[in-house]
């Protein structure tokens, strides 16, 4: 197995077209090839696996050519609900004919089984009035699952205990890092951080949108994240635990920064990708490896961010964090288009932007928060553009939500007004991309690439902040659909979050569950779902874009974890928490 060809970083891939598929039989059937499952789930019904809120939107989705009629019935035997499906709609994405059955009527917490057209074909779901909390627990412990430097002890990690791996206290400045006050092979600390991904690796550009996701949660739902206890080192010191494992990251990124010009450096990283083997057991020197204007930009918004974050628990250490980041926007400014090329004897993720006038744009809004100066909001109007939905290589949305959400004070009534119409607009496309979808969910053929998955919760992040600044029930439903298409209700069948749902991913491209001796892999990771690219030359049993999906450890391209994706979804099950809460 050509391992290095196995990690190739995530790129944007687009889908194929391909053929209509025949609807098989009435059943599910699950085939097990070595480590390799396969659900064919053609006339299954697919819904949310984990459960749903009272009041949240529930709507199932059951291949089928003609309308159908359901009952919903309760643990006593009772019908609380007869209902007749949408008509059929076909979705090229899955090559499938759909109906919808909205049960969003059942709100009473119980669990509930539905059955269709008096046929033998039956689920169960659950309605609760917490049925996330174990999996937005989880969602945010994978973090620490996944840190680098420091031993994983069993009254943390339970199970998945391990020893130190890749303390990076001597990590050695790469020629292609190399200045006259750094030299190549001179050695720096670079200890902490989150590991990226399924590798051992650690990215500034893609740290950049994590760490900023994460940061958002916290600060929109400072209440929940007060006392919740994630059971880390850190926790009962009196600072909530997710800015204590958030903490864990930005001080990695603080040591990315070159002290005697500001710019930052790309990324720490071995020349290859690891095999498969446990943290602890990688012994190859570790790199700084060039500094670029993306890394500069990512590095100043997450650290001007951070300084408002942590000046109320570290007002020292927040300090330090905008000095820091001032530091780098001079610097990217001063160099802004340096982009990053990969040297020859490099072979880990590139992260490349060739564009980064959007980084622009977030930096300069972060900076006119955090110190009120003009310069940086007219730095703003001058490089912001259109929002999209946010990505690792697109955060053009990121300056508006902090803007619209952190400055509202500090902007003029027509400035605050332009930001917010620009931010609805994006929300308005994504609510109307959900309407006109055959499963309810709101992707399009653009959003099938690397991390789909990803895709989805960064458009229910945007809809979130639409919902914030103009509560229309569509941007809700919009929303949940989304979580509800990650959690199963999804062509493939599977709740894409490992550890929870009947039928989650079991073999994730991720080392340490891998390479461990635990059957089931670290729970609370959203793969990066199905997508046509099928770069790994795995087996697929589809070339469609919402049915190319492996559960296998072959398959990095649909089938990884990374720090990036579990971000907003992490935040979506905080969001849903606020929202429902009794």
């Amino acid at each position: 197995m050509n391992i290095r060809k196995l990690s190739v970083k995530r790129t944007s891939v687009f889908i194929a077209t391909g053929a209509v598929i025949a609807l098989a039989a009435c059943q599910s059937i699950e085939t097990t090839n070595k480590n390799a499952r396969v659900h064919q789930f053609s006339d299954a019904i697919k819904y949310n696996q984990v459960g749903y809120y009272p009041n949240a939107s529930k709507i199932k989705i059951v291949p089928s050519l003609k309308k159908m009629s359901v009952k919903v019935i309760d643990n006593k035997g009772k019908t609380v609900l007869e209902s007749v499906s949408s008509e059929p709609e076909y979705w090229p994405y899955s090559g499938e004919s759909v109906v919808k059955l909205d049960l969003t009527a059942v709100k009473s917490v119980g669990t509930y089984t539905i059955e269709i057209d008096d046929s033998a074909q039956t689920i169960t779901f659950e309605v609760n009035n917490n049925p996330y909390t174990d999996m937005h627990k989880e969602g945010l412990r994978a973090y620490y699952i996944n840190r680098a430097g420091i031993e994983l002890l069993p009254k943390h990690a339970g199970d998945f205990a391990r020893p130190m791996g890749h303390p990076d206290t001597e990590v050695f400045i790469h020629e292609s890092a190399s200045s006259e006050a750094r030299p190549t092979n001179s050695v720096l600390s670079s200890p902490k951080g989150w590991y990226d991904a399924g590798d051992y690796n650690k990215y500034i550009v893609n740290s950049g949108i994590s760490t900023y996701t994460l940061l958002l949660a916290y600060d929109h739902f400072k209440e929940l994240y007060k006392n919740k206890s994630l059971n880390i080192p850190e926790s009962n010191n009196n600072i909530p635990d997710i800015l204590d494992e958030i903490a864990w990251n930005v001080e990695w990124m603080s040591t990315m920064q070159d002290p005697n010009d500001g710019g930052v450096y790309h990324k720490l990283t071995t020349l290859n990708f690891s095999p498969i083997m446990m943290p602890y057991e990688g012994k190859e020197p570790r790199y700084v490896v060039q500094k670029t204007t993306s890394a500069a930009l990512n590095f100043s918004a997450v650290m001007a961010y951070a300084s408002r974050i942590y000046n109320d628990v570290t007002p020292d250490i927040a300090k330090s964090y905008l000095v820091q980041a001032i530091e780098a926007y001079t610097w990217a400014i001063e160099n802004p288009n340096i982009y990053y090329q990969q040297p020859d004897d490099v072979k880990t993720g590139e992260y490349g932007d060739n564009d980064v006038t959007d980084e622009f744009a977030w930096a300069s809004a972060e900076l006119f928060i955090a110190t009120s100066e003009s310069q940086f909001l007219d730095n703003f109007d001058k490089f912001s553009s259109t929002p999209q939905t946010p990505s690792w290589a697109q955060s053009s949305a990121l300056p508006y939500i902090s803007l619209l959400t952190n400055a509202k004070t500090m902007l003029s009534e027509s400035q605050y007004s332009q930001y917010k119409i620009r931010l609805l607009n994006l929300a308005n496309d994504i609510v109307n991309q959900h309407k006109s979808s055959a499963y309810a969910v709101a992707m399009s053929s653009d959003d099938f690439v690397w991390g789909s998955n990803g895709v989805a919760m960064n458009k229910a992040l945007v809809l979130w902040q639409a919902y914030g600044l103009d509560p229309q029930n569509d941007y809700k439903i919009a929303a949940e659909e989304l979580v509800n298409y990650v959690l199963g209700a999804n062509p493939t069948g599977y709740s894409y979050v490992t550890g929870f749902g009947k039928f989650p991913p079991k073999h994730p491209h991720h080392r340490q569950s891998e390479a461990d001796s635990i059957d089931e892999p670290v729970p609370g990771f959203l793969i990066g779902g199905p997508h046509s690219g099928q770069q790994d030359s795995c087996d697929y049993p589809s070339n469609l874009p919402a049915q190319s999906f492996l559960d296998h450890w072959c398959s990095y391209s649909t089938n990884e974890v990374t720090i990036n994706w579990n971000a907003p979804f992490v935040y979506s099950l905080a969001q849903m928490h606020d929202l429902h809460k009794k």
